[in-house]
């Protein structure tokens, strides 16, 4: 599969419930937890929802099938740190991380955007009742360049980022799954060590077997 280049927009109005989008507030089954780590003094702690991807919307521009074309795919990390919590011991390094550092779920039952009633939108405040996330952001695909665009936000990144031909071992033939680059908004400012990319990894096997709960992730800086 060619990288399909995510390119990302202001949202003016809250987009519809299993959209795909950048930050804001994940949409999970009616009943399903917000997915938590256990941190380094044993407590419970929130992941930072990154981005979620509505299969059904990414489909044409798959025609490899490399992914399901119907669900919803959501992406969870440890990176309080990269947008500016430097207080977080917990971040994602330059080497291949534990499956524990990020989280990716799929819920093969979402359909198209709005029309998934056994969802609902989970909000995460803090102590104060102030919302975690950024505000949201709208996203679109495209398998072709795009003018004046300059964020590497992609699905099936190629290498540019890495100076050696093949991840450590064991993870030599590993893709990178998703890729999501240094940028700033409103709100927020993401900067991965020097304006490097967090890539998140996983095996052929499983992604040709749908198996999302082993995707590992690393930054890099080149």
């Amino acid at each position: 599969m060619k990288p399909v280049n995510i390119i990302l927009s202001e949202s003016p109005e809250r987009t519809p419930l299993c959209s795909s989008r950048f930050w804001g507030d994940p949409d999970l089954p009616v009943g399903y937890g917000y997915p938590t780590y256990t941190d380094v003094d044993g407590d419970p702690c929130e992941y930072r929802f990154v981005c979620q991807i509505n299969l059904c919307e990414l489909a044409p521009y798959d025609p490899e099938n490399r992914l399901p074309h119907r669900g919803l795919l959501s992406f969870f990390a440890k990176i309080g740190h990269y947008l500016g919590d430097f207080d977080d011991p917990e971040m994602i390094s330059g080497y291949v991380s534990d499956t524990d550092d990020v989280r990716v779920l799929f819920f093969p039952e979402a359909g198209m955007p709005g029309d998934n009633p056994g969802f609902e939108r989970v909000v995460l405040v803090d102590g104060d009742g102030g919302r975690v996330n950024p505000s949201e952001l709208g996203m679109r695909f495209s398998c072709a360049p795009v003018e004046g665009h300059v964020e590497e936000h992609a699905l099936f990144a190629g290498p540019s980022h890495r100076e050696w031909e093949s991840w450590e071992h064991p993870y030599e033939d590993w893709e990178i799954l998703l890729q999501v680059d240094s940028f700033d908004g409103e709100g927020f400012m993401l900067n991965f060590m020097d304006c490097g990319v967090l890539d998140f990894l996983i095996s052929p096997q499983d992604l040709a077997a749908r198996r999302f709960d082993r995707v590992r992730a690393i930054v890099l800086s080149t």
